[in-house]
C-alpha cells in the first residue's frame, strides 16, 4: 500500500468488499457470533485446557468436556440464583413505573417547556417553508410526548416487552448452545486446526510469522480476559456488598449486574449507575438516600478504572482511548450486546495482527495506546519478540 498507486476501480472494489464483508456480518450474525465467542472464550480457557492435558495427562476430549460443564455450570448456577429475583422485578414492572412516575413529578414542569419549545421550532419551521415533512415530524413528535409524558406502560406495551423478552430468551439459548458445541471442538482440536493452518504457508518466515500471531494473539488476549474477569468478579463483589449494607432488596442479583456490566467500557458502568439509581427510587423513601448506591457505584468504578485497571494492564494491554470507544460504538450498533463484549478483544487481534505485517505496521502503531512517560511499555514486551523480527512502530 506504501509502494503502490491503487486506482479509482480498485478503490472502489476495495470499498465494496470492506461493505459486503460488514453486510454478512451483521445478517449472519446469528451463526457468525457464538463461533466468535467461542473463539474468545476458548482464548480463555486455553491456559486451564493445557494444564488438564500437560500436567494432568487427561486426553484432549475429556479436558475440554470437563471444562465445558464447569462453564456450563457456573453459568447456570449464576442464572438460578438471579432468574426469581430477576422474574420477580419483571412482574412488579407496572408498579414500579407509577411508583418512579409519582418520584420524579417535579421533571414534569421542565419536560413541558421542552415539549413546548420543540413544538414552537417545529412550527416555526413549518411556516417558514422547511423542506422536512410536516406530517413525519408531527408522529415523531407525537411518540416523543406519549413516551415522555406517560406515567406508566399500557398493557398491550408490556405484552409486547413480554413477547420480545421470550424470543430474546430463546434466540440467547440457541446462540449459547452454539457456542458450546463450537468451544467443545476448538478445545479439543484447536491445534490441529492450527498446525494444518501453518503447514499450508508457503514459506518458512511465513510459517514462523502465523505462529508467532497465533502466540500473541492467544497470549495477550487470554491474560487481558483473565485479568479483566478477575477485576470484575471484585466489583461485582463490592457492589453486591454495598447493596446488601444500605439494605437494597437482592443484592446477588444487583452485584451479577454489575459484574457483567462491568465488561462494556463506558457504556456499561453508566447504564449500571442508571438502574442503581432507579432501585433506589424504588427502595429507598427520599431522592437523596435513591443516589447514594449509583454514588458509591460511581466511585467504585472510577477506582476500578483509573487506578487498578491501568496499573495491572497498562504494561502488557494499552489500546488508544479513542479507537476503544469507536469499536464499542461500532461493534455494539453490528451485534448488540456481544458485539459490546468483543469489541475490545477484536481491536486487540486486529493490532496484532498489523504488528506482524509489514505493510500494516503503521496501523498497528496507530491502534495502539498513549505513551505513559519515558517507561512506558508497548503491548508486546521485548523478551517476547526475536532480534531478528522487525522493530516495533517509530523505532
Amino acid at each position: 500500500m506504501r509502494h503502490t498507486r491503487m486506482d479509482l476501480k480498485t478503490a472502489c472494489l476495495l470499498v465494496l468488499s470492506i461493505l459486503a464483508v460488514f453486510y454478512t456480518l451483521y445478517f449472519a450474525a446469528s451463526i457468525i457470533l457464538p463461533m466468535i465467542l467461542a473463539l474468545v472464550v476458548n482464548l480463555l480457557l486455553s491456559a486451564p485446557m493445557r494444564f488438564l492435558h500437560l500436567k494432568m495427562k487427561l486426553p484432549k476430549p475429556l479436558a475440554a468436556l470437563i471444562l465445558i460443564l464447569g462453564v456450563f455450570g457456573v453459568v447456570g448456577a449464576i442464572g438460578t440464583a438471579i432468574s426469581v429475583p430477576a422474574a420477580g422485578w419483571i412482574e412488579r414492572a407496572p408498579e414500579a413505573m407509577n411508583a418512579l412516575g409519582e418520584r420524579l413529578a417535579f421533571l414534569r414542569g421542565p419536560i413541558h417547556l421542552l415539549n413546548t419549545a420543540s413544538e414552537r421550532i417545529e412550527n416555526f419551521m413549518t411556516i417558514a417553508g422547511s423542506h422536512l415533512d410536516h406530517t413525519t415530524a408531527k408522529a415523531g413528535s407525537d411518540d416523543t410526548n406519549h413516551i415522555v409524558m406517560s406515567a406508566a406502560p399500557a398493557s398491550g406495551g408490556l405484552d409486547s416487552f413480554g413477547s420480545s423478552l421470550l424470543l430474546g430468551t430463546r434466540a440467547f439459548v440457541g446462540q449459547f448452545f452454539t457456542m458450546i458445541l463450537m468451544l467443545f471442538f476448538l478445545l479439543a482440536q484447536g491445534d490441529s486446526l492450527l498446525r494444518r493452518f501453518v503447514e499450508i504457508m508457503p514459506t518458512f518466515a511465513d510459517k514462523r510469522r502465523t505462529v508467532q500471531i497465533a502466540y500473541q494473539i492467544e497470549r495477550n488476549v487470554s491474560l487481558y480476559l483473565a485479568t479483566i474477569t478477575i477485576i470484575n468478579s471484585l466489583v461485582g463483589l463490592a457492589n453486591m456488598l454495598q447493596c446488601w449494607l444500605l439494605g437494597m432488596p437482592n443484592p446477588l442479583l444487583w452485584g451479577v449486574m454489575a459484574f457483567l456490566l462491568n465488561y462494556i467500557p463506558i457504556i456499561g458502568p453508566m447504564m449500571g449507575i442508571t438502574i442503581y439509581f432507579l432501585v433506589g427510587l424504588f427502595t429507598f423513601p427520599s431522592i437523596l438516600q435513591a443516589t447514594l448506591p449509583p454514588a458509591i457505584y460511581l466511585c467504585i468504578h472510577l477506582t476500578e478504572g483509573e487506578t487498578i485497571t491501568p496499573m495491572v494492564l497498562a504494561r502488557r494491554f494499552t489500546l488508544n482511548p479513542v479507537l476503544v470507544m469507536g469499536s464499542l460504538m461500532f461493534w455494539d450498533w453490528l451485534w448488540g450486546i456481544g458485539g459490546a463484549f468483543l469489541s475490545v478483544p477484536l481491536l486487540a487481534v486486529f493490532k496484532i495482527i498489523c504488528d506482524h505485517v509489514d505493510i500494516l505496521t503503521p496501523i498497528g502503531h496507530i491502534v495502539g495506546g498513549p505513551t505513559r512517560g519515558a517507561n512506558a511499555a508497548p503491548l508486546f514486551t521485548p523478551d517476547m519478540i526475536d532480534e531478528d523480527d522487525s522493530q516495533p512502530p517509530g523505532k
